[in-house]
């Protein structure tokens, strides 16, 4: 056999620094109270945004989907509430 030297100590602070995420889940109602901007300030900091959507969805997150879908974050409509997450926080759906 060949000699095989693995440093797990070297590994876990790689998986460690890999895994360092920034932000928040934040929850709030989508009903046209908040402005877009500070929903997109919001994403724009490393937040996940978890809102229960109190109107039309299409309607009321008009102002910052555009830009949230452009910058490569993600937003998914799920019973009654929007997920939204900035770039590179995907959001499965493999199991609905």
């Amino acid at each position: 056999m060949s000699d095989f030297d693995l440093d797990l100590r070297a590994v876990e602070e790689h998986i460690d620094e890999e895994l360092e995420l920034e932000g928040e889940l934040v929850l709030g109602v989508l009903d046209g109270s908040t402005p877009a901007e500070e929903w997109l300030e919001t994403i724009a900091d490393g937040n996940v945004l978890v809102l229960c959507v109190d109107g039309d969805v299409n309607e009321l997150a008009a102002g910052f989907a555009r830009d949230v879908k452009e910058s490569g974050g993600n937003l998914v409509h799920f019973r009654g509430f929007l997920i939204v997450t900035p770039p590179g926080v995907d959001v499965s759906t493999d199991r609905l």
